[in-house]
């Protein structure tokens, strides 16, 4: 079971939310700094050992700032995540730059940096090369385990991705990169997303371990560190029990004593599992209608959350000040997007709700903010950051129609 409990007093919500008004995103610093400790814990054990935050969770340069100075790293994915992780102070090797279909620009970005590079094709080699007019001394490479591996629901299965390097390259591309003046090996791979199953994971370290050895009987490239990429899920529903970090660490623990005979750096690249629960959004209730269906209208849309139209995704919803009332209303709750599937939820039994009612929706830390639009002209709104010693920091403000218009020139201009 997980609590879903709001880290402020209701009273301290709802005057926060009348003040600066909704919606907005808001994450709990302690709970962040929690679950990194917890994290770094579990793999104490293993010297070396990193979580390259996937920036791509949480884009928030206060958030990978406050990460970096826990002893986070960046994994990174585009040209502005790069320059997230630069602003954040994240130096050299704690970035792992994983992209696929690069442009030349963010390869040499990357390299600018002293990011690892990890390359999700055979082709990239050559494309690294150019780029950046040599060849890096330390050079990571994707693996697609292709049918070694089932996928979970959300990621698919791994022969219909087009992430990664298959089985039958992969040694090739160690052989390819030593023979341009590589020096320094990593290996990663990315099985899953947002998986409970600890055992999972587990088995993606023995396959990366026992893949390590290969590598080296057959090319004499001894790998200095393996990423098990991401993947570790939250429990989005209250039933649901979250993974246990010390469990998944002592288990990759006894895999790595078992398997693995020489000083092997172990990575993650988690950003779910960091951010995820330490997020809320809060909206409030602008209608509330009466159709074939009961319907609450909230001012966030689809554009502020999308996980829940776009995946079917769960979220737990309260209600400060009434969530200790009877849940004996059956409602649909939706945004005001020109869009049947704008929706947070359907058919979820709530208090009965009003015109002006807060609604928290929860464990939207990440893939929330970062997956936002602007369809129906909607403005990306402000995020905040409930810090330690209780106070609020605005970390992100408010798109305004200024923003949203401003690259839109005022008269057309003439290119060819």
């Amino acid at each position: 079971m997980s609590d879903k409990i709001f880290p402020m007093p209701d009273k301290a919500i709802i005057d926060f939310a009348a003040k600066v008004g909704t919606p907005f995103h808001i994450y709990d610093e302690s709970r962040i700094r929690n679950t990194v400790e917890n994290i770094q814990k579990a793999f104490a054990w293993n010297d070396g050992f990193i979580n390259y935050f996937a920036v791509k969770a949480l884009p928030n340069v206060n958030i990978v700032r406050l990460l970096g100075s826990l002893g986070f790293g960046a994994d990174c994915s585009s040209l502005p995540e790069l320059i997230i992780a630069e602003q954040a102070g994240i130096p050299g090797e704690r970035i792992m730059f994983t992209s696929n279909d690069t442009p030349d620009e963010e390869f040499r970005k990357a390299y600018e940096l002293g990011a690892i590079l990890n390359l999700d094709d055979i082709t990239h080699i050559e494309a690294v090369e150019r780029a950046i007019g040599t060849f890096p001394e330390v050079i990571s490479f994707r693996f697609n385990p292709g049918p070694e591996r089932t996928g979970n629901a959300i990621i698919g299965n791994p022969v219909e991705a087009k992430y990664g390097v298959t089985r039958n390259q992969l040694f090739d591309c160690y052989r390819i990169a030593k023979a341009k003046g590589a020096k320094r090996f990593m290996l990663h791979t990315m099985v899953a997303s947002n998986e409970l199953d600890a055992s999972y994971i587990v088995e993606t370290a023995r396959m990366l371990f026992t893949l390590v050895n290969e590598i080296r009987e057959n090319t004499g490239i001894t790998i200095e560190r393996v990423d098990l990429g991401g993947g570790v899920g939250i429990p989005y529903r209250p039933e649901d029990d979250p993974i246990s970090f010390d469990y998944l660490g002592n288990e990759i623990h006894k895999l790595y004593d078992e398997l693995i005979g020489y000083p092997l750096k172990v990575s993650f690249e988690m950003g779910r599992a960091v951010t995820g629960p330490s997020g809320y959004l809060v909206s409030r209730v602008r209608h509330v209608t009466h159709k074939y269906k009961d319907y609450v209208g909230l001012d966030a849309t689809m554009a502020d959350l999308m996980r829940p139209a776009m995946y079917g995704a769960y979220h737990h919803i309260t209600v400060p000040g009434k969530d200790n009332l009877p849940h004996d209303h059956k409602y649909d709750v939706t945004g005001s997007l020109c869009e049947n599937n704008d929706k947070f939820a359907v058919d979820r039994m709530l208090p009965e709700l009003e015109r002006g009612d807060l609604v928290i929706i929860h464990d939207t830390g990440a893939h929330g903010h970062s997956m936002g639009f602007n369809y129906n002209g909607k403005l990306r709104h402000a995020e905040y950051l409930l810090r330690t010693d209780g106070s609020i920091a605005r970390i992100r403000r408010a798109e305004t129609v200024e923003d949203y218009l401003r690259t839109q020139l005022d008269k057309p201009e003439i290119i060819s």
